[in-house]
């Protein structure tokens, strides 16, 4: 059909834009001929990151060093991304040939900003198009080319406040941490406290009281030939009186009421040996039907939890393969608050049911599901298979962690429209008298299902392994009121009370959207960057705080405490939500939060520094001793009157009590004081630290936060039992001169590989270390005559630590490797270094497949290796 200027929709050549390489390739071959698709590789610009992206003309201006001008209006300063600027000079070429431009990117709140930003820097002459889908099928695409849409302005108002108001939280309040704390921390609207919630657990599990307590187990039997005839049961009552379990007990090992009997083990055991060789019988049984209804198909977060449940994925992991399953259109859109179903999804959910499981599985109506999640607005449908069609995990044709990621999303997906599990659920009381005539009471309970329904083909994980799982049968014989019973085991079980247990990731995740903190679709990057700044390591799935995150969060707490105050921050989403809503107004909300109204502004909150005690804030007294635990410049340590040890870094603080930190202060690999530097005035000490033994001096506190502390490594021959105080201003003066060749200097340098000699760019290695004291010039002058050796004496390549296997994607093998600065893990190409808290002897490959991930993904963004020059992709017809 002709459009009003006579040109025919087939001839126009149009420009559609997406944001990543893979995406293009895949939409390229869905569109017909006239479209080319190119991508914008993500961000084309952003507010600037560091003082050279201000441009020349603002750089004296007050306001620039944020990227926001909060005096005329919060308007933000924009900058193109240097990384970008070939990009886009690549887009505004192609876009010359272009009759439409179409911005395809995602359809939330951030791939409208990014959809907008390209609009505003191509500054396009022809007709836009907003080109919108959630997922990547011929179909849809074809669909979303035929039915563009204006851009949302106020998803982009929405998504702007979002970003200025977390450059302004965390340009004002991470300085703070530079100078009080430790440099280079940082600090976050959500980041910040997500680590208090960390950090509040460990507190939690640091204060909590064992509480000790004893009940009866005992194995029934009923007598008779059926299967099963013998039954489990636990002491519920004595005399009436409810025996107490864990869950009457506080965290400070105290009863909560005193209306429950707390038996101790001298109690139990006497009452067991009363009751053994008893008479028993059925004192009550409770029927109740049993019925689980399906669980709704998956949202981002409800995906991550159970990724990390079922497949030991992180949330950062599990948002990259479902971004590669989305781009090569196995997917639908993985960001999303939603788990309502289209009526194509519903109808080729209920085919594949019906197909693999019958009809009888299939209730007779569709289900439909409504989201709780407030404000849910991230992209219009729950994540599920593609198409209008589901292909089975086997037709995929995919391997490895996107197999697997597939597999979850379409059994969950298809258990959602299947009708469900019945059965019945009883309980049962016996009981029986002792030889004192005391009435003691037995429950057991039991689940029997009569129709597996959705189970058939989904159950949900658990974030605590001993509970049951919705599928597991607790099979009870039949019983009836007043059969007789015998007692074939009987005795006491004495238990303690457990401390809360830590976050996992996906414990996390679940607190975080049950509090409102923040947008589902980041709390993957928000869990990766508390893990990378070091607030938080992991102990297997476990999230521990690191003491460094207890000083931040007592830093916080204490002088900004409404910025990491759990409701403050859930308001704060509202007032983003409203704005997104058009129902509030983003420079009226960003001028209360800044300059304060009712309320202390954040600009006024950073003004008074003085009033922030550095060493206050990072000093945590051990209870019952008189040890303190302080976090320094170079990490935490215990002090002591001035006798200071190092923490070692895999302490987990509910770990160091006073018995670890005194066994700390008794071992030679602490912190030894050696003397007083004559020149500098400086204490010289001995420590121990990750990559060996080495020497360094102490900076005063009121030291520049730019001055760095000489240190050294100590000699294979030195031990930090036995090296001297001369031994350590030997080592401190390296670099030695030793003298002049051909008009340049020659020194003596220790180095990752050993003593060497440097003149200018030449360099020749040493035979001893203790030649870097005595090398004359006239030997360096013999040596650098010589011709350069490679790889002499250089020893022959060690075994690898531990095998993990082969990757699934590509082959490689994955081996963990000892480096020179400790464990790596590698497949040949990439090498990633282990993190805190991952061990040689547990990790998996899962966790090495993510630490090589996220590696590249630092090289790609610290302009590591250019991947080979793309061709734009162009439609076929």
């Amino acid at each position: 059909m002709p459009d009003s200027n006579g040109t025919t929709r087939s001839s126009r050549n149009r420009l559609v834009i997406v944001e990543s390489p893979a995406k293009a390739k895949t939409i390229a071959g869905y569109l017909g001929r006239g479209y080319v698709v190119e991508s914008s590789i993500g961000h084309i610009r952003d507010l600037p990151e560091k003082a050279a992206d201000i441009p020349s003309k603002y750089k004296g201006e007050i306001w620039a060093r944020l990227g926001v001008n909060v005096d005329h209006g919060f308007e933000p300063l924009y900058v193109v991304n240097a990384d970008k600027k070939q990009q886009v000079a690549k887009l505004k070429k192609l876009l010359q040939e272009a009759d439409e431009l179409y911005l395809a990117t995602d359809e939330d709140r951030e791939g409208e900003a990014i959809a907008w930003h390209l609009r505003e820097v191509l500054k396009p002459k022809v007709p836009v198009r907003r080109m919108v889908f959630h997922e990547i099928t011929k179909d849809a695409i074809r669909a979303a080319a035929q039915s563009p849409r204006e851009l949302n302005l106020k998803l982009v108002d929405a998504q702007e406040t979002r970003r200025i108001l977390d450059r302004l939280y965390g340009y004002e309040v991470s300085p703070v941490l530079w100078k009080k704390v430790m440099p280079k921390l940082s600090a976050g609207r959500v980041q910040s406290v997500a680590t208090r919630l960390v950090v509040e657990r460990e507190r939690e599990r640091i204060a909590f009281v064992p509480a000790n307590y004893w009940d009866l187990s005992a194995t029934f039997d009923t007598g008779r030939p059926e299967e099963p005839s013998a039954f489990a049961a636990t002491l519920v009552s004595l005399d009436g009186k409810r025996v107490a379990q864990g869950r009457d007990f506080t965290a400070q090992g105290t009863l909560k009421s005193k209306d429950v009997l707390h038996l101790d083990e001298a109690a139990a055991r006497g009452l067991a040996e009363r009751l053994r060789d008893r008479p028993y019988a059925v004192t009550s049984v409770e029927r109740k039907p049993y019925r689980r209804s399906p669980y709704a198909p998956f949202r981002t977060t409800t995906l991550q939890q159970e990724a990390s449940r079922k497949l030991g994925f992180s949330a950062k992991y599990t948002m990259q393969i479902a971004q590669r399953l989305y781009e090569n259109g196995f997917i639908t859109y993985m960001r999303t608050d939603s788990i309502t179903l289209s009526e194509i999804a519903i109808n080729a959910a209920r085919q594949q049911a019906k197909a693999l499981y019958g009809a009888d599985y299939i209730p007779d109506k569709p289900r439909v599901y409504q989201s709780k999640v407030k404000n849910a607005q991230e992209a219009h449908e729950a994540i599920r298979p593609a198409g209008e069609t589901f292909r089975t995990p086997g037709e995929t044709g995919l391997s490895g962690d996107q197999f697997k990621l597939y597999e979850l999303i379409w059994k969950r997906t298809v258990a959602s429209q299947m009708k469900d599990a019945t059965g019945q659920s009883v309980s049962v009381r016996v009981g029986g008298e002792s030889t004192t005539g005391e009435r003691a009471e037995f429950g057991a309970s039991g689940k029997i299902i009569t129709f597996y329904g959705f189970l058939k083909a989904y159950v949900e994980g658990a974030d605590d392994p001993s509970s049951d799982r919705d599928d597991q049968e607790r099979r009870l014989p039949q019983l009836e009121e007043g059969d007789p019973l015998t007692a074939t085991e009987l005795g006491a079980e004495g238990h303690s009370t457990r401390p809360p247990a830590r976050y996992t990731e996906a414990s996390l995740v679940k607190e975080l959207e049950d509090r409102e903190i923040g947008r589902p679709s980041t709390y993957a990057s928000i869990i990766g960057t508390i893990l990378d700044r070091g607030y938080v390591f992991k102990k297997g799935t476990a999230l521990v705080p690191s003491f460094l995150a207890f000083a931040v969060v007592n830093l916080m707490e204490k002088h900004f405490g409404e910025l990491v105050d759990y409701d403050f921050t859930a308001r704060m989403e509202d007032g983003l939500d409203a704005i997104s809503r058009g129902e509030a107004e983003r420079v009226r909300w960003l001028q209360r939060f800044y300059f304060g109204e009712e309320r202390t502004g954040l600009k006024e909150l950073v003004s008074h520094l003085d009033e922030i005690d550095a060493k206050e804030v990072s000093s945590f007294p051990l209870p019952d001793s008189d040890i303190v635990v302080r976090v320094g410049r170079y990490g935490p340590y215990l002090d002591r009157d001035g006798q200071r040890v190092n923490i070692p870094e895999d302490i987990a603080p509910d770990e160091l009590t006073k018995e670890k930190a005194e066994e700390l202060f008794a071992q030679p690999s602490g912190e030894r004081e050696l003397g007083v530097d004559p020149e500098s005035g400086h204490p010289i000490v001995v420590k121990t630290g990750r990559f060996g033994p080495f020497v360094t001096e102490i900076l005063p506190d009121d030291a520049p936060k730019s001055a760095k502390p000489r240190t050294a490594s100590l000699f294979k021959t030195m031990s930090p039992e036995t090296v001297t105080f001369e031994d350590a201003l030997k080592l401190l003066a390296l670099p030695r001169v030793v003298g002049e060749l051909d008009g340049e200097p020659v020194t003596a340098q220790n180095g990752r590989f050993g003593p060497y000699l440097k003149k200018g760019t030449d360099s020749r290695s040493l035979q001893s270390e203790d030649q870097l004291f005595t090398v004359t010039i006239e030997e360096a002058k013999e040596i650098f005559a010589q011709p350069k050796q490679r790889g002499r004496g250089r020893a022959a390549a060690a075994p690898p630590l531990r095998e993990l296997g082969e990757d699934p994607g590509t082959g490689s093998k994955i081996v963990i490797k000892e480096g020179r600065f400790g464990p790596y893990v590698t497949d040949g190409e990439t090498n990633a270094s282990l993190r805190k808290g991952d061990e040689i002897e547990s990790i998996t490959m899962q966790r090495a497949l993510e630490l090589l991930a996220e590696r590249r993904e630092k090289v790609a963004a610290g302009g590591g290796k250019k991947p080979a020059r793309r061709r734009t992709a162009k439609s076929r017809s």
